[in-house]
């Protein structure tokens, strides 16, 4: 009597355990994934020219760089140098 009822509940119950174990293996699966992939160099480094008038001013020793230090050492935008004729 016991088998006719029970297992068949029983099996449905496993059943319904399997598939959120299932979705999230899959869910950690690719999510390792992406993350792994995200950890690679960088496109463009930084020391690469930007544009064809980096090679350019690079090549005729007329080269401004990017930011500069201030006064207290920290990187800023050398906009005064880049900007003014030469």
């Amino acid at each position: 009597m016991s088998s006719v009822r029970l297992g068949y509940h029983g099996v449905m119950r496993s059943s319904r355990l399997r598939i959120p174990l299932l979705c999230s293996g899959l869910i950690g699966l690719s999510s390792s994934v992406l993350l792994s992939i995200g950890c690679q160099r960088a496109l463009f480094p930084e020391e690469s020219p930007r544009t064809q008038f980096e090679t350019y001013d690079r090549m005729r020793q007329k080269f401004v760089p990017l930011v500069v230090p201030d006064v207290f050492g920290e990187p800023k935008p050398a906009l005064r140098a880049r900007l003014s004729p030469s």
